[in-house]
């Protein structure tokens, strides 16, 4: 039960508020005035006090200011003979749970007692909670997963922190990252380790849905609406209330369906196909996309004025390849996995292991997932060799890997040999491109401007003009002054066509 401060200076009214209370079965301490209160506080914090106003020696608007500030979670009751607005108005400014009036009803300061005790008890619950969550959390991310989010990267310790501090706030979340990376499961991680989390989880991909189709998932629909509408039936933001709906792929919704979305996240409220009402919803809205938003909303194609309220809190998850040191306890992870569903116990050899930690991962975790799936299924002996798995990752990795092993007993200069690394892959991208830039760029996983600074860093952007002059031929080629002998775009500047110039 609660422990119950009365404060009166009348000795009769602490007396009969001390036997009231001791009969409902709570702990009651009595003061005289503020001042003796706050030394019992000290002494032994309450739970709940019952304080007149006027008190001489420090009344009860200074004691109640005083012991909030000295427990913040403290409630605290008014009681006073002379009603005055003003003083009932700063008693709830400063955090005053009630205000009653003398002489009052006793079942009536009974109850007002009973809900200032149930606040106190659910707050406890959701602070022991939070405790508990905060724990869990902290165990989890020193084993290097939350929330079947596996990985003990630096980049993912950034994720895991990203997801703790906006799983206490409702504010809405844009995730984004390449296809593969995980992006519903950190939506599922924000709902489950947040206050909603024993609500429903609702998820939808916007790409997989006709406008019309996508409309009636997400907002329901009235019996007669449509042709098959024979009965009225919930969407799924409905369906959502008080949970959590993540809109995958948002990126592919229409614009006209990107207008009635912006209605609901203003507006908190949906209106189904073919009805009239509209019904309010309480759902956190978590959206996910593996395209450029910012790019789209210049194309045109997507709204600004929803993506401003959608990606109120970006989230960006980085690609399995910037996270190399995370692929063998990912490895490990699905192994087990998919041997428990085999009834099989497999390991992996070094060489199988070298050639995933050295391969590029367009496809992310999902790519590395089937992957290892593939390998438990094909592996004959009890250890997973790299003849299981996927030419693209054997034929990709087999001269980096053994090239590694390669390490002269003097050691070598790293920075020149990674130097001389790059070169050698950009003169390979330019080859098989017959010197066009954009092509060579795609081939090597990176932006033309990035290509154009790596050139520029090698001094290889005249050998990139000559490649592309000679897959023209000479008779294509336009006239040009002796001192600029490379065709260049006009884009390019007078720094460029030096790099260019002085590679011959």
């Amino acid at each position: 039960m609660a422990n119950i401060l009365i404060v009166d200076d009348e000795l009769s009214m602490r007396q009969f508020l001390t036997h009231l209370f001791e009969r409902e079965g709570y702990e009651v301490r009595a003061a005289e005035n503020g001042r003796q209160a706050m030394s019992l506080l000290r002494e032994n914090p309450a739970d709940l006090i019952i304080t007149d106003v006027k008190m001489p020696d420090m009344g009860g608007i200074d004691l109640l200011r005083a012991a909030r500030e000295f427990l913040p979670g403290i409630e605290v009751v008014m009681m006073t003979a002379f009603a005055n607005v003003d003083t009932a108005r700063e008693a709830f400014l400063l955090g005053a749970f009630d205000f009653i009036q003398k002489p009052f009803d006793n079942d009536l300061l009974k109850e007002i007692v009973s809900r200032a005790v149930a606040k106190i008890s659910l707050v406890r619950e959701k602070e022991a909670l939070l405790e508990e969550n905060r724990a869990l959390i902290k165990g989890q991310r020193a084993r290097g997963e939350l929330s079947n989010i596996i990985g003990r990267s630096e980049q993912m310790q950034s994720v895991y922190q990203m997801i703790e501090t906006v799983a206490q706030v409702q504010s809405t979340v844009l995730v984004t990252g390449e296809s593969g990376t995980g992006k519903e499961l950190v939506a599922r991680a924000i709902h489950d380790l947040g206050p909603r989390a024993q609500k429903p989880f609702v998820s939808i991909n916007c790409g997989a849905f006709t406008e019309t189709l996508l409309e009636s998932e997400l907002f329901g629909y009235m019996k007669g609406s449509f042709t098959g509408a024979t009965a009225n039936r919930k969407g799924l933001f409905e369906a959502a209330n008080r949970g959590t709906i993540f809109l995958d792929e948002i990126g592919e919704m229409s614009p006209a369906m990107q207008v009635k979305l912006l209605r609901v996240l203003q507006e908190r409220k949906v209106r189904p196909v073919g009805g009239h009402d509209e019904i309010e919803v309480d759902a956190r809205v978590i959206a996910a996309t593996n395209r450029d938003l910012g790019n789209l909303v210049k194309e045109g194609t997507f709204r600004e004025d929803v993506y401003y309220r959608v990606a109120v809190i970006p989230m960006e998850l980085p690609p399995l390849r910037e996270r190399g040191s995370d692929i063998a306890e990912l490895t490990e992870h699905f192994i087990e996995k998919f041997c428990q569903q085999a009834g099989r116990k497999l390991s992996i050899s070094d060489r199988a292991m070298r050639l995933l930690e050295a391969y590029s991962w367009p496809g992310n975790v999902r790519e590395l997932e089937h992957t290892i799936e593939r390998a438990v299924a094909l592996e004959p002996t009890d250890t997973i060799q790299p003849e299981r798995l996927p030419d693209q990752i054997t034929n990709y990795n087999s001269a980096r890997v053994s090239g590694a092993l390669d390490l002269p007993e003097d050691g070598l200069n790293l920075m020149a040999h990674l130097d001389q690394l790059e070169k050698t892959y950009l003169h390979e991208a330019l080859r098989r491109s017959e010197g066009s830039q954009t092509n060579a760029a795609e081939l090597l996983k990176m932006s033309v401007r990035s290509l154009r600074h790596l050139l520029d860093k090698h001094g290889m952007r005249g050998r990139a003009a000559q490649m592309r002059d000679e897959r023209r031929g000479p008779e294509t080629i336009p006239r040009r002054r002796a001192t600029d002998p490379y065709p260049r775009r006009r884009d390019e500047d007078t720094s460029e066509r030096a790099a260019g110039a002085g590679e011959n």
